[in-house]
C-alpha cells in the first residue's frame, strides 16, 4: 500500500462554524471552540481538516497543535490554556 496513512473512520471533522468546529471521535461528538483553542481561529478549512490521530490525542502538523481527547471529553480537568 502506498500513499498517506488515513485516519480511522471514527475520527473526523464534521462541521466548521464561525465559533469553532465539530468532530466525531470514537462515536462521540465534540466541539472545538475557538475561544478555548485560539490556535485555530485564523486557520484555513484545509488546515483544520489536515490532522492525524496520535496516541490519546489529535495532532495538526501544519499548525503544530495537539489536543488530548481527554481534554475534549473532560475539559474541567484541563483548566490551563496555551497562549502564543
Amino acid at each position: 500500500m502506498t500513499g498517506k496513512p488515513t485516519l480511522p473512520v471514527d475520527t473526523e471533522v464534521t462541521s466548521i462554524q464561525r465559533a469553532g468546529f465539530w468532530m466525531i471521535i470514537d462515536n462521540s461528538e465534540y466541539f472545538v471552540d475557538f475561544e478555548d483553542y485560539p490556535e485555530f481561529a485564523n486557520t484555513t478549512v484545509s488546515q483544520i481538516y489536515n490532522f492525524r490521530r496520535s496516541q490519546g490525542g489529535l495532532h495538526w502538523d501544519d499548525l503544530d497543535v495537539d489536543i488530548e481527547i481527554a481534554a475534549l471529553s473532560h475539559p474541567e480537568g484541563y483548566p490551563l490554556r496555551y497562549k502564543r
